[in-house]
């Protein structure tokens, strides 16, 4: 092949493009986006309805029946799945996954402005939302405290998102467990029937002065309105203000017939860490983002904002995903270093400079895979970590098959030039075809359809990238390096472990060739039997498409009857939480 004469008799080209795959290579490696799953693109929508003080019946009839109509009439519409409550509807619009994403999200909005005035004109609001891959939190952090007031929780957790969400490569922090704030009206009936107001207006007082979604209640009796949160107003003594009636001069606020108290809504979900009374925080990262510089820019925030915490309150990062990822990178790191030992020890018929020439090859072809990988927009994730790790053990046979082939041309007297140039040269096609060979069998892979394709392609891509990029160094920068590097034998039998594998080749293995040969039928008829009964393995083994996850964690899900307290579910639950301590 004259790609490879070319490197050796331009050495100087050739050191510039060794440099250059080592400085690409570096440079992807530490600013390629980092993070635990593929990032994938999936065309789905979510469309949230805001209609306050509407029951689930209305909402079907006036909201989410003519929504879904226009919705199923789009093209490319996979799936269409609508969940209702109070006041409330969210449809998740999932299309086809060939189709463009960006195009879908405008028809999506331009749908649902067309049906706007098809629609009840009060409704609060009409939200559009894209899913994302990059949703998944990569931060989860417990605020803990047995004795500290909802309150008390809420003002730290807040403090605490205003600080991360200063934080650019964020993308969404979410806080869970305590209950939402509310503001509880307590009408008087006889002062309201002393003024001659009636509930209603003093429902549509509040509702005129203020425009946002449920959040609080009135109660009368047993009997509880639903009113709007706080949009307007800025505390709760203007609330007390606000004006329920008003004729003649005279003028009646809410203070005057009803007792308003701010507070907590009833007890609806309650969250613990090991154990513990708790609060929690999520945090999810913007798509290209690097996980560890993210995780770089969180950590001094976290730990300024602990050392802030009052005695009675603790901070426990539960989870961190730059932990997991970080923990992959390590464990490649160690199958590299392992690789290139089993290398120098595999090549050691061959020689120490045979050997390192190879070992040279690992990192160029790494390198320039991971460059590869970059340029196409793939990031490292834990399937792009398996690729690298799969291709660390095929990745050095195009090295290894032309750096053997150059020591015989030198042990047959050859000269260090001319035996890297036609070494390399006689072989080269072959090298080419183990190679294609390789690449066929990991394509299938690449080509797989819709979201499973999506995640799973970034593990075939980069075996490809580097298989390839073994090729072009196996080709160029090792017979460059050979002639420079090896040296001539003064004996054609070689060193003493070359001449140790000879003779068990030429001993053992030999006689047992020979066998092979005299007796083909019998050969034959043993290869096939233990074909067959490899067949047996398929049912022991399984079959997966994804292996099962690596973390060591399980959840337990409590159901009891929908008639059961919470209370009385959380008295099982710390059951559980017993049991589980004792474990």
């Amino acid at each position: 092949m004259r790609i490879a004469e070319f490197s050796v008799k331009n050495y100087q080209f050739t050191l510039i493009i060794f440099a250059l795959v080592l400085a690409m290579g570096l440079n992807s490696l530490i600013n390629m986006p980092r993070g635990e799953d593929p990032e994938t693109d999936q065309p789905s929508f979510s469309v949230v309805v805001v209609y306050p003080g509407t029951s689930p019946e209305d909402m079907e009839k006036l909201v989410v029946d003519p929504m879904e109509k226009r919705f199923n009439e789009l093209d490319n519409i996979k799936r269409l799945t609508t969940s209702i409550n109070d006041g409330l509807a969210v449809f998740r619009v999932d299309y086809k996954h060939e189709s463009d994403k960006d195009e879908k999200y405008q028809e999506i909005i331009r749908e649902t402005d067309a049906l706007r005035k098809e629609l009840p004109q009060d409704i609060y609001s009409i939200t559009i939302q894209r899913f994302s891959s990059t949703d998944v939190n990569i931060l989860q952090l417990a605020l803990i405290s047995e004795t500290a007031s909802y309150r008390e929780l809420q003002d730290k957790v807040e403090t605490l998102e205003e600080r991360l969400e200063k934080i650019k490569s964020l993308k969404k922090i979410e806080s869970f467990g305590f209950p939402e704030q509310e503001v509880k009206v307590a009408l008087n009936l006889e002062k309201l029937a002393q003024n001659r107001i009636p509930v209603n207006a003093v429902l549509g007082a509040l509702q005129s002065e203020n425009v946002n979604i449920p959040g609080g209640r009135i109660q009368v009796n047993t009997r509880n309105f639903n009113i709007k949160t706080s949009g307007e107003y800025k505390d709760i003594e203007e609330i007390r203000n606000t004006i329920v009636y008003s004729a003649n001069g005279k003028i009646v606020y809410l203070k005057d017939v009803a007792q308003v108290e701010s507070g907590y809504e009833n007890e609806s979900h309650i969250t613990r860490l090991n154990g513990h009374r708790a609060v929690l925080l999520t945090a999810s990262q913007k798509e290209g983002q690097n996980i560890f510089k993210v995780d770089d820019a969180i950590t001094p925030v976290l730990d300024e904002f602990e050392k802030e915490l009052p005695a009675t309150m603790k901070m426990v990062r539960n989870f961190e995903q730059a932990k997991s990822v970080e923990k992959r990178l390590t464990r490649f790191a160690k199958d590299f270093i392992i690789a290139i030992l089993l290398v120098s020890i595999t090549l050691l018929p061959l020689g120490t400079r045979a050997a390192i020439v190879v070992m040279i090859s690992i990192p160029l072809s790494i390198f320039t895979g991971l460059f590869l990988l970059d340029s196409f927009g793939f990031t490292i994730n834990q399937l792009s970590i398996v690729g690298l790790i799969v291709a660390l053990g095929i990745l050095v046979d195009d090295s290894i098959v032309v750096i053997e082939n150059i020591e015989r041309y030198l042990r047959a007297g050859k000269g260090k030039r001319e035996a890297s140039i036609e070494a390399t040269k006689q072989i080269g096609l072959a090298v080419l075809g183990c190679t294609a060979t390789l690449i066929l069998a990991f394509l299938p892979l690449v080509f797989l359809p819709e979201a499973a394709g999506d995640f799973i392609r970034s593990l075939p891509m980069a075996v490809i990238f580097t298989v390839l990029a073994s090729l072009f160094v196996s080709l160029t920068i090792v017979p460059f390096l050979a002639s420079r590097i090896l040296k001539t034998h003064v004996s054609s039998e070689g060193n003493i472990f070359l001449r140790a594998l000879k003779k068990l080749i030429h001993g053992t293995y030999t006689r047992l060739l020979h066998w092979c040969l005299r007796h083909p039928w019998a050969t034959l008829g043993f290869t096939f039997v233990l074909f067959i009964a490899s067949l047996g393995l398929f049912k022991v083994v399984g079959f997966s498409l994804f292996p099962k996850s690596e973390k060591p964690q399980f959840l337990i899900n409590i159901e009891t009857p929908s008639s059961t307290s919470i209370y009385e579910t959380d008295r099982i639950a710390r059951y559980v939480e017993e049991e589980l301590k004792k474990e």
